[in-house]
């Protein structure tokens, strides 16, 4: 990243002023998109939901396998190791409902769904897969930090100290 903290504030503060204008305009002319509140850290984000959706363990995992090709439920649930079936409905169904995935209903003998990302997942996943990738590569200084942080509660914990 470059600029100043200074510089980042003033990017926020132009933001929340855009934000402000346009939700202004929405209530002239009413329509419900133009009334969308983009800051996540605001209680009234509209996108924090769908954040929390699309973040959530069991739907990232969801959307990153779709992202190897559609499937079929029960390939999904052999693909995602742990997840329960409740589970996995659940969240293919949040997914489905926040325009993510697509639900294919299949005409065979037994009929049988398929899911596969729409177009705004198949621009969602690459950074999801992202994520994914910068945990995995980072595993070794995770557990290095773990150790460490164990190291130290037991340490607190035998001279009296606390950490919170």
């Amino acid at each position: 990243m470059s600029g100043s903290a200074d510089d980042q504030v003033g990017g926020s503060r132009d933001a929340a002023t855009a934000t402000a204008a346009v939700g202004a305009a929405s209530a002239a002319t009413g329509d419900p998109v133009d009334e969308l509140v983009a800051d996540v850290f605001r209680r009234a984000c509209t996108s924090r939901e769908v954040l929390e959706h699309v973040t959530g363990k069991w739907s990232l995992l969801a959307l990153s396998a779709l992202a190897e090709c559609p499937h079929r439920f029960g390939e999904l649930r052999r693909r995602i190791e742990g997840v329960s079936e409740r589970m996995l409905a659940q969240s293919l169904q949040t997914l489905e409902r926040d325009g993510w995935v697509h639900r294919e209903v299949r005409s065979a003998i037994p009929p049988h769904v398929e899911y596969r990302l729409t177009d705004l997942g198949a621009e969602l996943v690459p950074h999801l897969l992202g994520l994914i990738e910068f945990v995995e590569g980072r595993m070794p200084a995770v557990l290095t930090a773990r150790s460490g942080a164990g190291v130290g509660a037991m340490r607190a914990a035998s001279d009296g100290t606390s950490r919170p």
